[in-house]
């Protein structure tokens, strides 16, 4: 059981982040706001993918203006996110922005950034204070040296914070992100001893889905193993919904989100296999798509490990050459012939 770290309770919108409050997903819209539409179906895809906020980006006055529609179309609270432009900030938190993200790297006049907390104070809109190792250093006229940069980002925070706090605004999510493993992983160790705020975790620019996931997973698993982090965002180069699916994978094998959909356990195979158990389990898998099902699935190739899988599962077959014993709740139930498995497992499915 991972013990989360214990920080503020901050309510964006209707969802409460922080301490005890399940750590929440959100990702970030990928179609121009000014299509609302567009934007409004996948606002809505990604809340029934999993997503408990989700961000869109608002560079313009158009944007903004479009976000104030999005924002009454939609069930879920939005994030604006917002850089270099302070006017920006404070048209979407008239706009019902339930939370701004502002980059410290951009957004830095003093008297500018006071007027934006009085805003949020005033529509009862958060704030992430959001520092990024790429911004960061352009705050420098010569380039950081790495070993320098986390420490960098830490001062920059604690010089961001100071304003907020000294204008009696608290309702605050930090975040401090990298492209790299490392870094993000340190620098967030470092905010977690430093600050009581929730934490907002990610890795920027983490490449194409298949590029993206271990170091996603590595980054934020870490963390969240050490009680560090209390919402979440996975970047990808692709569609949001990968992006929020990889999330929920990273918190469901971490014991912190329930598994709501079945869960496939594969061996690897090996020369005792008397069957091509991976083109089996590819055909489990296929069937299992239509499951709606927290239920725990194996596929094992011999007798080594089989029975033992099998007594965890709530339904497994072990495969031997040209057939499969199935197993239900480490009940050995049927001998089937090889053509008979899938359709002798989704039969036991529905059973269950």
């Amino acid at each position: 059981m991972i013990k989360r770290r214990r920080t503020k309770t901050i309510k964006v919108g209707q969802v409460r982040i922080g301490s005890s409050a399940p750590v929440v997903i959100q990702s970030m819209t990928k179609v121009p706001t000014v299509d609302i539409a567009r934007c409004v179906k996948q606002v809505n895809q990604l809340a029934r993918a999993g997503c408990r906020l989700v961000r869109i980006a608002v560079p313009t006055r158009a944007d903004t203006a479009a976000f104030a529609k999005i924002v009454q179309k939609v069930n879920v609270p939005l994030i604006a996110d917002v850089h270099f432009s302070p006017r920006r900030a404070i048209e979407a938190i008239e706009a019902g922005a339930a939370k701004v993200r502002l980059n410290p790297g951009n957004i830095k006049n003093r008297e500018s950034i006071h007027r934006i907390i009085d805003a949020a104070r005033m529509h009862r809109t958060a704030v992430r204070i959001g520092v990024n190792e790429a911004s960061i250093r352009d705050l420098k006229r010569q380039d950081v040296p790495i070993k320098k940069r986390t420490a960098l980002m830490l001062k920059e925070m604690k010089k961001y914070l100071r304003l907020f706090e000294n204008h009696n605004f608290t309702q605050l999510i930090l975040s401090a992100k990298s492209r790299d493993v490392l870094r993000t992983i340190e620098i967030n160790r470092m905010i977690a001893e430093t600050f009581d705020y929730p934490i907002h975790l990610g890795l920027t620019h983490a490449g194409l889905p298949e590029d993206a996931q271990i170091p996603s997973s590595i980054t934020l698993g870490t963390l969240l193993a050490e009680g560090i982090g209390d919402t979440i965002r996975v970047s990808a180069a692709d569609s949001p919904i990968i992006e929020t699916e990889i999330a929920k994978q990273i918190l469901i094998a971490l014991g912190l989100y329930e598994r709501t959909r079945p869960e496939l356990i594969v061996c690897p195979t090996c020369a005792r296999a008397g069957i091509d158990v991976i083109k089996l389990a590819r055909r489990v898998e296929k069937a299992l798509r239509s499951i709606d099902k927290p239920v725990r699935v194996a596929v094992m190739g011999c007798v080594v490990n089989g029975p033992g899988e099998a007594a965890d599962a709530d339904l497994a077959v072990c495969a031997a050459k040209n057939k499969g014993y199935i197993y239900r709740k480490g009940r050995k139930i049927s001998t089937v012939p090889e053509s008979k498995i899938i359709p002798t497992l989704l039969k036991e499915l529905k059973k269950l």
